[in-house]
């Protein structure tokens, strides 16, 4: 902690301009240099503008107008803005300081970057992967620049390695990722008795592509226990539930869903390479991990969240606490595996027993973890209705968002997003009262305490900033870009007559225009490009400095909703 103390004195009527200049370098000479170019009041001015000029370029690459002014607000500018400068670079809020990279949470973020800082991205993939030890487990966060953080026994961080490098591959096209090469740790595995050890490892000097990284992590993490099911470790997504697995047998419903999706999105990936061998291994284990979850984790009307050491269930209707959990719901539909039937059932569970309209809230469990016997870790630590623990986890809500799209209903999926729109909060004196939080950022949690209903929790540092973009870009406007081509696939109110997106695509523009003549949820019968028609409604990208003009007519009996499979929404779910 440090004070700087001027003296200014100014004559009656003078004017005084003061720079003060913070930063940070590794030398003098990088100092002096700093402020050579930023020292002075006309050359601060100077940076000032040239940052602003950089931010509004970046958050008007897409530029969306729709009949609902908060949509537009929070997708134009602010969770963008939000999961890069805090999530991304600054890894710092008021909540969280640590100013460490989280294996699963910058990965996360950074599908959000594809579209208008897609290096940003790529850099941080390949960073990510330095961070995997040979045996193909990861860091589950760790600081820079000295590389120190914690191997643990989570089950799925090392995943969204794979995960995230395919979204990246899919949207820019940029295939030659996966050929970098790039080094392991090295160090002392966990003791049998270990959960976590917090070191420094050493770079390993042996090195492999970004494909083998990913390949060796999903080999790692496709573990199976007494139900067929992939092994919780210490906690798989939540955290909190350290302590289901504990003892190595517990095992993740969700995080079979999760695993079902990346794998058979990587077989995709390894096809391509002519590595046949990794595509039968994907598409396998995919179907194992299918079958046992409808084997074995089907509850009734909805799908169970894990299995205790023990074998109990948990996310059960027999359960005394914690009868159902969104994400093993959700991912039934984002995996693109669940049974049809039981996934639609499985949402309108989750819509009858996590979604609170009045209160606009949509819980991540219920009921709260208190007094059970079976312990699942340090979320049962806190309150009943606060963060994870049966408050509304906003990451999770914007799954239940994305899923819903799945299912092809816009009405009810803007619905649910809108419940969790921050803007929508803080409407009146008396919202914002209740709210007590920043209104123009996604937070991480609204607790559901009785005392404390509505009150937003930890703002800024939260994943759900990335993931509220996505749905709400990828989602309800259906923007679905693959290389150079794009497809605008609509999921939107049947009340929306006409939504415009303006694409900046390299030198060109894009000026897209959606019109809903039939007041259709989903459905495309006709994409024109400059006026031409296109037969297979895909917009071909040209970086030709030019600005093109596209009119997507939305309405039953036409072009149908993609998905990443290629096969209709209704198809999948």
């Amino acid at each position: 902690c440090a004070a700087l103390r001027c003296r200014v004195e100014l004559q009656p009527g003078e004017t005084r301009e003061i720079v003060v200049l913070l930063g940070a370098a590794t030398s003098e000479e990088e100092v002096r240099a700093i402020i050579a170019r930023n020292g002075g009041p006309a050359l601060a001015a100077k940076a000032a503008r040239e940052s602003v000029a950089a931010w509004t370029n970046r958050l008007t690459t897409i530029k969306v107008r729709t009949p609902s002014p908060e949509f537009d607000a929070l997708l134009n500018r602010w969770t963008l803005y939000q999961a890069l400068s805090c999530r991304m670079w600054a890894r710092s809020a008021m909540y969280q300081s640590s100013g460490a990279y989280g294996f699963r949470d910058q990965l996360q973020d950074g599908m959000a970057f594809v579209y208008t800082d897609p290096d940003v991205t790529r850099a941080h993939i390949l960073r990510s992967a330095s961070h995997q030890f040979v045996e193909g487990d990861v860091q589950h966060w760790w600081h820079e620049p000295s590389g120190r953080g914690v191997r643990t026994r989570f089950s799925d961080d090392l995943v969204w390695l794979p995960f995230t490098t395919d979204h990246y591959v899919r949207v820019t096209g940029d295939t030659g990722v996966w050929n970098e090469v790039v080094a392991y740790l090295e160090m002392r595995q966990l003791d049998p008795h270990e959960h976590e050890v917090y070191d420094l490892p050493k770079r390993s000097e042996r090195t492999d592509t970004l494909y083998a990284h990913c390949m060796n992590a999903l080999r790692r993490a496709c573990t199976t226990g007494a139900h067929g099911l992939p092994l919780i470790g210490i906690g798989d997504w939540n955290d909190g539930m350290n302590r289901v697995g504990v003892e190595g047998k517990g095992e993740s419903v969700w995080l079979a869903w999760f695993l079902v999706a990346t794998l058979r999105r990587f077989a995709t990936h390894a096809k391509e390479r002519g590595a046949e061998e990794d595509v039968n291994w994907c598409h396998t284990q995919a179907d194992q991990y299918v079958a046992a979850v409808e084997r074995e984790a089907w509850d009734g009307a909805w799908y169970r969240r894990a299995y205790f050491d023990d074998g109990t269930p948990l996310g059960s209707a027999s359960s005394d606490e914690c009868q159902i959990d969104s994400i093993a719901q959700s991912w039934s539909v984002l995996s693109g595996a669940g049974d049809p039937e039981r996934s639609r059932t499985a949402l309108r569970s989750v819509g009858e027993r996590l979604v609170r309209d009045h209160e606009r809230l949509i819980l991540l469990l219920t009921p709260p973890f208190d007094k059970t016997e079976h312990d699942p870790g340090y979320i049962k630590g806190y309150l009943p209705g606060v963060r994870e623990n049966g408050a509304q986890y906003t990451h999770a809500a914007f799954w239940t968002v994305l899923a819903t799209v799945g299912l092809a209903d816009g009405d009810r999926a803007f619905h649910l997003l809108d419940l969790l729109n921050p803007f929508t909060h803080a409407r009146t004196p008396e919202e914002a009262n209740k709210y007590k939080v920043e209104p123009y950022v996604v937070a991480a949690d609204v607790y559901t305490a009785p005392a404390h209903v509505g009150r937003g929790g930890w703002t800024w540092y939260t994943g759900s900033a990335s993931w509220s973009y996505r749905a709400a870009l990828e989602g309800i406007l259906g923007f679905t870009k693959r290389g150079d081509r794009l497809r605008i696939a609509p999921c939107i109110p049947t009340s929306w007559d006409e939504v415009t997106i303006d694409y900046r695509f390299g030198r060109s523009l894009y000026a897209i225009t959606v019109v809903n003549p039939e007041h259709v949820s989903t459905g495309v019968k006709l994409v024109e490009i400059d006026g031409v028609a296109c037969s297979d409604g895909e917009i071909d990208l040209r970086d030709d400095g030019a600005s093109h003009t596209v009119r997507v007519t939305m309405g039953e009996g036409g072009l149908e909703r993609a998905t990443e499979e290629g096969v209709t929404a209704e198809e999948r779910a």
